[in-house]
């Protein structure tokens, strides 16, 4: 257990931002699946539509560190392989 205030105060802040970052990650991967289900029910025009949105979360998750950039443009990369593929 921490003795000093600062850090008690770091422990507050940490237990704080993690619970941050873990709604933030939930939110990537709540976007990233619905726009899956999308794609597996055939619905093209809802994926063309909901993808700026998802893009634009995976861009949000990486320029706060939830994942890293390379792994952003992993993510967008793969979605928009998929869309034209079930668009083909």
């Amino acid at each position: 257990m921490a003795n000093t205030f600062s850090a008690l105060k770091r422990m507050r802040m940490t237990r704080r931002r993690t619970e941050v970052n873990r709604q933030r990650k939930s939110r990537l991967r709540h976007q990233i699946r619905s726009f899956r289900r999308l794609l597996d029910e055939k619905n093209v025009a809802g994926a063309k539509a909901l993808l700026p949105e998802t893009f634009s979360v995976i861009d949000r998750a990486a320029r706060w560190g939830i994942i890293k950039k390379n792994t952003a443009a992993r993510y967008k990369s793969r979605l928009t392989g998929r869309l034209s593929k079930a668009a083909a």
